[in-house]
């Protein structure tokens, strides 16, 4: 079953409590304050990985907690801070906050890291620095540990392809990605065979040596019908896929068995592309009329080459079954993307993501007892006169 929408929970560790705890021990005249430190939260982490496909482990499982510190001890004895969670997502996922709808990040590398929730910083315990002065030897005072940072996300994954094949139901997606690549969706003779969309890796060069060859990624798409933008059909919610590729590979049915008119067909799927997105119907596209082999009248076929024609749209003829066209096509394919640069939104998008993934790794402990120290609960030495009274005070 395939998943490419999610929405989930994510409570990071809440820090431990600082202990309050005096040392009394044999042979040592001089006792004081040793009550430790709690520990740090855990932090969650989000990090993409190419073995992952689907988000389907997070429809059925929404909430994930982190570990929370351990509180401190006597002795000196700090709490153990709470270990890092990491939830793995699919490359090509996008995080949105689920109350503003702030995209967070985007998970376009394999190994990109993103720090979703902050372990909450461990109390200090009557030992610590902060508490311990001159005129307040033996202190009390101790913190507790603050609660870790709790977020409702969102995730959306986008599948990362080089090409799109996109046309009517029946009209020889899954057939021609089968054909071309590894990859072995459900084939049939019945409309919506396809219910999720299937990738597959393609070799234009398979003379070529190992690691010389050019390959690119085809993402099979559900069939769209007319008003499938209005919710007919399967609707459009797979076309979100389509907008990462860099080219659309609009197959066309022209055989006999198919009544309808050709032309027709692809105006009515360039309508439904163009009404999901404007950047769609931008996209550099190859037509292909299918089904060669089942092909004994040409008239629409040759309507069609025309019609590509006067569109300035390269035009392709194949059958999936018999072979023919087929290596043709791949070649055209890698041969359009290699004129096609690589859209510069997603450089952007993806210089974001490593400055994201760098300042998210610098979550560690040392780093927030630091920036922690400075700002939330520090004793200023104005409170501490304030707090304790010294001697000769009335």
């Amino acid at each position: 079953m395939f998943a490419d929408e999610a929405k989930i929970l994510v409570k990071a560790g809440d820090g431990g409590n600082g202990c309050v705890a005096f040392r009394r021990e044999k042979y040592v005249p001089h006792g004081g304050p040793s009550g430790g430190d709690g520990g740090h939260g855990g932090d969650i982490y989000l990090e993409a990985n190419n073995n992952d496909n689907t988000l389907l482990r997070y429809r059925y499982n929404r909430e994930f907690r982190g570990e929370r510190g351990r509180h401190g001890e006597g002795s000196d004895c700090h709490g153990k801070s709470g270990g890092d969670t990491v939830l793995t997502v699919p490359v090509g996922t996008i995080l949105y906050d689920a109350n503003t709808g702030e995209q967070l990040f985007d998970f376009t590398n394999d190994g990109q890291k993103f720090r979703a929730a902050r372990g909450g910083r461990g109390g200090r315990g009557n030992g610590h620095p902060r508490f311990v002065r001159p005129w307040h030897q033996a202190p009390r005072e101790h913190e507790d540990g603050r609660p870790g940072e709790e977020r409702s996300l969102r995730l959306e994954l986008k599948l990362l392809a080089d090409v799109g094949l996109v046309g009517f139901p029946n009209a020889g997606k899954s057939t021609l990605i089968s054909r071309i690549s590894a990859a072995r969706p459900k084939i049939a003779a019945y409309p919506f065979t396809t219910l999720e969309p299937n990738l597959g890796v393609v070799s234009a060069d398979p003379d070529a040596g190992p690691g010389n060859g050019r390959t690119f990624v085809v993402a099979d798409l559900p069939g769209l019908i007319e008003g499938a933008h209005e919710g007919a059909g399967l609707g459009t919610r797979f076309l979100k896929h389509v907008e990462r590729t860099r080219l659309i590979a609009h197959l066309v049915d022209t055989s006999d068995a198919n009544d309808r008119d050709p032309i027709r067909d692809f105006e009515i799927i360039e309508h439904e592309l163009a009404s999901f997105s404007s950047m769609l119907a931008e996209k550099p596209m190859i037509v292909v009329a299918t089904k060669l082999d089942a092909t004994t009248d040409r008239t629409h076929l040759e309507q069609l080459r025309a019609f590509a024609a006067e569109r300035g749209l390269e035009f392709h003829a194949i059958s999936s079954a018999s072979g023919e066209g087929i290596t043709e096509l791949v070649r055209a394919m890698a041969d359009a993307l290699d004129r096609i640069p690589k859209p510069l939104v997603a450089d952007d998008e993806s210089k974001f993501a490593d400055a994201a993934t760098e300042s998210n790794s610098e979550g560690t402990e040392d780093s927030r007892d630091s920036e922690d120290s400075d700002n939330i609960g520090d004793i200023s030495d104005e409170e501490g006169d304030a707090a304790v009274p010294r001697r000769g005070d009335s």
